[in-house]
């Protein structure tokens, strides 16, 4: 496995862009096509157990109706969390961050952990994100990368994991970024492509933080903000941006 500051090309949501996201399957056709490094959704069941899923709610890409947070683990297990991109996906599951941590280290993916807690539930999300992948990801690999959007999320985590590294992520960049980035004593700045400038890449590169892109299906434009000096970009299509590149 590379050290994630050698990879430039990250399969957002594993290969979302040919397999529904989030899902073991999706994550497989990743590594299948020379993906090194992959990001996922993490948030809690109301029994607390940790699963990988992007939206709050399960209406978008599974079977189910209503908001994760007000189901336990076994109700959601049982979930078509694959028909929705399309019939040759159906019965695929809701994935387990456990079951991705143990696909990820077998296939030699480097895992981007973006904390997604349901409202409310913040500090807790990033607490059980952070404790189970201390447990379970192998200490002789590269450690993984925590993102959030939350900051108490992130804050826990640290609090939880201190050695593992953290992103915050954010669609544009606020005037107060080094601060907060220093604050939560992050390594890096995950951003949006659509707002960033090579004058702006620059800030966060010369203030010492890595800097990684969402979401980057174009080659073009994925060449243009590595030139930048931006370390990587989340893509659906992998195979395509790194045959581009």
């Amino acid at each position: 496995m590379q050290d994630l500051s050698k990879i430039r090309v990250i399969a957002h949501r594993g290969a979302s862009g040919y397999a529904p996201e989030n899902t073991l399957a999706a994550f497989a056709l990743a590594a299948k096509q020379g993906a090194r490094a992959i990001e996922c959704d993490a948030k809690l069941t109301r029994d607390g157990q940790v699963v990988l899923i992007h939206d709050d709610r399960l209406d978008r890409t599974t079977s189910g109706r209503g908001s994760v947070k007000k189901f336990d683990l076994s109700a959601i297990r049982k979930l078509d969390a694959g028909s929705w991109f399309g019939p040759r996906f159906a019965g695929e599951r809701v994935a387990t961050l456990k079951e991705g941590l143990a696909l990820w280290a077998e296939t030699g993916l480097f895992p981007q952990i973006e904390i997604k807690p349901c409202f409310g539930r913040a500090a807790e999300t990033g607490a059980a994100v952070a404790t189970l992948t201390a447990r379970a990801w192998p200490r002789s690999l590269p450690r993984p990368v925590f993102s959030s959007f939350a900051q108490r999320s992130l804050a826990a985590a640290r609090e939880v994991a201190p050695e593992l590294p953290r992103a915050w992520l954010t669609e544009r960049l606020p005037l107060d970024w080094k601060r907060r980035l220093e604050r939560l004593d992050c390594a890096a700045l995950h951003c949006s492509h659509k707002y960033l400038t090579a004058a702006k890449a620059k800030k966060v590169k010369d203030a010492g933080f890595a800097l990684r892109c969402y979401t980057v299906n174009d080659a073009a434009r994925a060449k243009e903000l590595l030139s930048w000096g931006v370390d990587a970009v989340f893509t659906d299509y992998p195979d395509r941006i790194l045959a581009a590149l």
